[in-house]
C-alpha cells in the first residue's frame, strides 16, 4: 500500500513536463534518501483490457532505460502482483513468488483450516461465483485445480463473452441491490461477485420467496472478526482485534460488534488506504469497506504468539492455535483479494457450521440510501470525524442533526467527492421510508446551502 507521504511524489512526477523527468525523479530520490547504487526490481503484471499489453509494455521500456531490472508475470489479478511483490520483499518469508506459490499457499492453507470438519461435512461443496468478466474468473479457474476436491465453483460471466463489469461484477451488484446478470441462481444457494480486476468481493442469496440478500463488506468483516477472536480464546492467546470502518458501514454492524462482541470499531476516511494504515496499528487488524474491498492485518507479534501457543499450549490450544495459522496463511495480507477472502468465508462457514442464511441473520442492516448533489463546487464542503461531520458551510451540520432527530435509529453524513463537483449523500433510519426521506431532505439542505446546482433533489416518493 502507498505510504501516504508519496502520493505527493506520484502527483509531482505525473504532472511533470517530459523535459523535467529526470530531475523529478532526483528529488524524489533526495528527499527519501534513495541509494541510486542500489539495484531497481520492478514487478509487471496486466488484466484482460486490451489496454494492458501497451501499458505493460510502456512500463518495461521505462525500467530499462533507467537501468532497473523487471519480471513480467503477465496475466495476474491485482492482489496476486501484491503477492509477488511481498513475496520479493520478504525473500520469499510470505511466499513462493509465482502463480503457482500463490495458488498452493491458499489451497494448503483452506485445506488445512476445514480438514477437521471436512470428514462430518458433504464434501465438495458448491459456489455460485459472477467473474465480472475480468481477470478473477481466468485465474479462479486455475486454482480449481488445486482445491477441486473440497471445494467447486461454477465461475459465471467469466470473459468468454460480455463486457468488463457490465451488468456484473461486485459494484453492481452492491450498488444495484439485485443479482448481476448471466447468472443461474437456485432459491438460498450463495453466490459471490468478484468486481474486475478481484480485489473486491460480495456474497448475496435469494430467498424462497424470491427476495434478494446482500451480504458486503460489514457482513464479511464481521463474520471474520468474531471467527479469530472465538478461535484466540480458544487458543489462550491474548491478543487484541480492532475492525475498522468507514462511515459507509451499516450501524447495525458497528452495533453488533461494539455491543455484543466487545471488539473495538475504528472509524476513518472513505479509501482502502485510509483503513489498511489504521489497521496496522493493531495486533489483529480486520478491514472491510461496505463495497467488499478488505483484508486482516495481523502484526509480528501476533504471529509470534500464535506460533508460540503452537508449541507450549494444552492439545486444544494447539489445535485452535493451529486454525489461526492457518487463516493467517490463507489470508492474503497485502491488500483485498476476493479470491482469498472468498475461500476464508467458506472455511468459516463450513467450521461454524453455517449456512448463508444464518450468517446473515448474525445482524440485521438498518436501511440505507445514497443520493449524490451537484453542486457548482464541491470544496465547499469540507469534514471531519472521519467525514461524518460537515464543519463547512456554516450550519450544514446543524441542518443535518435536526433533521435526524426526526427518525428512529437514524444518522446521516455528506462528503465532496474526490474526482467531481457532487456531494454524496448517505442515510440510514429505522425503515427504507424513513431512510429515504431522510437522504432526501439532507440533500435538499445540501443544496440550499452548499451551492445546489441543476435540478433540485426530488422527494422520494
Amino acid at each position: 500500500m502507498l505510504a501516504a507521504t508519496w502520493e505527493e511524489h506520484a502527483t509531482n512526477l505525473a504532472n511533470a513536463e517530459e523535459q523535467c523527468i529526470s530531475s523529478a525523479l532526483e528529488n524524489i530520490a533526495k528527499k527519501e534518501a534513495i541509494d541510486l547504487q542500489q539495484e531497481a526490481f520492478v514487478v509487471v503484471g496486466r488484466d484482460t483490457r486490451q489496454s494492458s499489453e501497451k501499458l505493460v509494455q510502456t512500463v518495461i521500456d521505462g525500467v530499462t532505460i533507467l537501468g532497473g531490472k523487471y519480471h513480467d508475470y503477465g496475466l495476474l489479478t491485482t492482489p496476486q502482483l501484491h503477492y509477488m511483490v511481498c513475496c520479493r520483499n520478504t525473500l520469499g518469508q510470505y511466499g513462493t513468488a509465482t502463480e503457482e506459490g500463490y495458488y498452493k499457499k491458499l489451497a494448503e492453507a483452506f485445506m488445512n483450516l476445514i480438514k477437521e470438519v471436512s470428514s462430518s461435512t458433504h464434501f465438495p461443496r458448491c459456489l455460485i461465483v459472477d467473474g465480472a468478466n475480468g481477470i478473477g474468473a481466468l485465474k479462479l479457474k486455475e486454482l480449481q485445480h488445486y482445491i477441486q476436491k473440497e471445494f467447486l465453483f461454477s465461475i459465471f460471466n467469466d470473459g468468454t463473452s460480455g463486457k468488463l463489469n457490465y451488468l456484473c461484477g461486485a459494484d453492481f451488484v452492491k450498488v444495484q441491490q439485485k443479482p448481476p446478470q448471466g447468472i443461474q441462481m437456485k432459491p438460498n444457494e450463495m453466490c459471490c461477485s468478484f468486481d474486475g480486476d478481484a480485489d473486491r468481493i460480495v456474497f448475496y442469496y435469494n430467498d424462497s420467496n424470491g427476495h434478494f440478500h446482500l451480504l458486503d463488506g460489514d457482513k464479511i468483516a464481521t463474520l471474520i472478526s468474531t471467527f479469530i477472536k472465538e478461535l484466540l480464546i480458544k487458543a489462550n492467546v491474548d491478543l487484541p482485534v480492532a475492525v475498522i470502518q468507514t462511515a459507509y458501514a451499516n450501524g447495525s454492524s458497528t452495533h453488533y460488534l461494539e455491543d455484543i462482541m466487545k471488539v473495538p470499531v475504528h472509524c476513518v476516511k472513505t479509501g482502502v488506504k485510509h483503513l489498511h494504515h489504521k489497521a496496522l496499528e493493531s495486533d489483529i487488524g480486520v478491514y472491510f469497506e461496505a463495497n467488499g474491498h478488505g483484508t486482516v492485518l495481523f502484526s509480528k507479534t501476533a504471529e509470534e504468539k500464535i506460533r508460540s501457543q503452537l508449541k507450549n499450549g494444552s492439545k486444544e490450544e494447539k489445535k485452535a492455535a493451529a486454525m489461526l495459522q492457518y487463516t493467517i496463511d490463507l489470508i492474503n495480507q497485502t491488500v483485498g483479494d476476493a479470491i482469498s477472502d472468498m475461500l476464508v468465508i467458506e472455511a468459516i462457514l463450513v467450521i461454524k457450521g453455517l449456512s448463508v442464511q444464518e450468517w446473515d441473520a448474525i445482524y440485521t442492516d438498518l436501511p440505507s440510501r445514497q443520493l449524490k448533489v451537484k453542486v457548482a463546487d464541491r470544496c465547499v464542503i469540507t469534514t471531519t470525524d472521519a467525514e461524518r461531520n460537515a464543519v463547512t458551510p456554516p450550519g450544514l451540520q446543524v441542518q443535518i442533526d435536526n433533521l435526524v432527530k426526526k427518525y428512529r435509529f437514524s444518522r446521516a453524513f455528506v462528503r465532496p467527492s474526490g474526482t467531481e463537483d457532487i456531494v454524496r449523500v448517505y442515510a440510514e433510519a429505522d425503515t427504507q421510508e424513513n431512510a429515504d426521506t431522510l437522504a432526501y431532505e439532507v440533500s435538499l439542505a445540501v443544496y440550499q446551502m452548499a451551492g445546489g446546482i441543476g435540478e433540485k433533489p426530488n422527494p422520494p416518493h
